[in-house]
């Protein structure tokens, strides 16, 4: 069984990776109608088309979202991913031309990797065409491939932070998280299990990250059918599972998104989705940081 965000039917996922350099980009690949919306509340982040995702703006639908290394670097992955689907005449339609929508995060992975080395498009359009509805890997891969976490307490104490996916079902819906987690904070499972050492309370910081240095980015994905309002919900119980398990987490120096989409045709409980969401959250952070440090 997939329990992973390709769960959800046509949702595919693609990686580029540098185990060299720790960097990579990760592409979700949506299908078509779909809703997607955004709640960001890290205090530094790094992103495009970010403003399109709000309540009551014209243009609901997405073709990809892009996760990448690189920090503001690497946002030029997502030309890459504009660049193919153009070429596979996906977009939103305009008089004169098909026009990809494609937002996108950034991690901070500068360091410890190679500082020069960051997505670009020929990265992002490789992501792209490696997309495919297989079961995601978990760990040092993609747009993990360089993520820490546990910097809060000093560089001494960093691990390897990296990317998970999980599922959880509601009937016979599916609720389906990505999540790549480069967080300053230290990470637990969701009963409050530590998996890299750090406290439940953290405590004064022992070094001052710099900013940008730290984000966690998540993309939950349903058949649900649902409003932007409505995948506004399902946002903010991500955050709430990010706030369980990352602690401390949304602080000003992280640059903390969540994605929801909404890509089937299910009656939505809102409610019922929302807690999924929530679920699967934490159990697809908890896969990224174990799959990271085995």
């Amino acid at each position: 069984m997939n329990d992973t965000i390709t769960a959800v039917p046509g949702i595919e996922v693609g990686h580029w990776s540098d185990a060299t350099a720790r960097t990579g980009c990760t592409v979700v690949v949506l299908p078509e109608p779909n809703v997607v919306a955004a709640d960001v509340r890290g205090a530094a982040p790094g992103s495009r088309e970010t403003a399109l995702l709000q309540p009551g703006m014209r243009v609901e639908q997405a073709q990809a979202i892009v996760l990448t290394g690189g920090s503001a670097f690497g946002l030029a992955a997502a030309d890459g991913v504009v660049r193919a689907l153009e070429a596979d005449g996906r977009g939103h339609e305009t008089p004169v031309a098909r026009v990809p929508i494609v937002p996108a995060a950034v991690i901070f992975d500068l360091f410890p990797g190679n500082p020069t080395v960051r997505p670009g498009p020929d990265q992002g359009e490789a992501a792209y065409r490696a997309a495919s509805s297989a079961p995601v890997e978990n760990g040092l891969v993609g747009a993990g491939t360089g993520a820490t976490v546990a910097k809060w307490r000093g560089f001494e104490s960093m691990r390897a932070g990296g990317l998970g996916s999980a599922v959880r079902r509601v009937g016979d819906a599916t609720v389906g998280a990505l999540v790549v987690v480069n967080a300053v904070g230290d990470v637990f499972t969701l009963s409050g299990e530590p998996l890299t050492g750090g406290p439940h309370e953290p405590g004064p910081p022992a070094l001052t990250p710099g900013p940008m240095a730290n984000t966690t980015l998540v993309v939950v994905a349903t058949d649900f059918r649902m409003t932007r309002n409505e995948l506004s919900r399902l946002a903010v119980r991500t955050h709430d599972a990010l706030a369980v398990c990352i602690r401390p987490v949304h602080t000003r120096f992280d640059g903390d998104i969540a994605y929801a989409v909404s890509c089937g045709s299910f009656e939505c409980d809102v409610d019922a989705a929302a807690e999924a969401a929530f679920g699967a959250t934490a159990a697809a952070v908890e896969m990224a940081v174990r799959a990271s440090n085995e």
